[in-house]
């Protein structure tokens, strides 16, 4: 359990990684905070590297063809499928329809194409307070569950 949320997470955690070291190097730690939770279009600026390397990482690890790829190797060198890449498998279905065209779509066919389905924004209030609610729902569910 503890791979599969682990997995679920990562594509949004490495692809802030050159952004981060950037922000090291740079001598502004703060840029990585402002990064993580600007608006569209509200990102700092940042070197050429950096804003090319992060969104490398981003496609990567958003690509449903990269997920085939590693989840076909291991399946091939375990001999079953291994149940932890569900996380990121996931993650990518759920980001394909919640990240708009305007702010960091899914790349689910890359390396092919860069195209991303143009869904809801994650960040739209009402959005967010469904996600929430939802959230709160399933854990209230469990806890409820788990003293029964």
């Amino acid at each position: 359990m503890a791979w599969a949320v682990t997995l679920a997470v990562v594509p949004d955690v490495v692809h802030t990684l050159p952004v981060a070291a950037w922000a090291v190097i740079n001598g502004t730690p703060g840029e990585w905070l402002q990064y993580a939770t600007a608006a569209p279009g509200g990102e700092p600026d940042f070197p050429a590297w950096v804003a090319f390397w992060s969104h490398q990482v981003h496609c990567v690890f958003h690509s449903a063809l990269v997920a085939a790829a590693v989840t076909a190797l291991l399946w091939v060198w375990l001999r079953r499928l291994w149940l932890p890449l569900l996380g990121w498998w996931s993650h990518i279905v759920i980001d394909v329809f919640t990240h708009s065209a305007d702010f960091f779509p899914s790349p689910v066919f890359y390396p092919i194409t860069y195209w991303g389905f143009d869904g809801i924004a994650w960040n739209e209030p009402w959005f967010m307070a469904l996600n929430y609610a939802a959230l709160l729902g399933v854990g209230v569910w469990l806890w409820r569950r788990r003293r029964a």
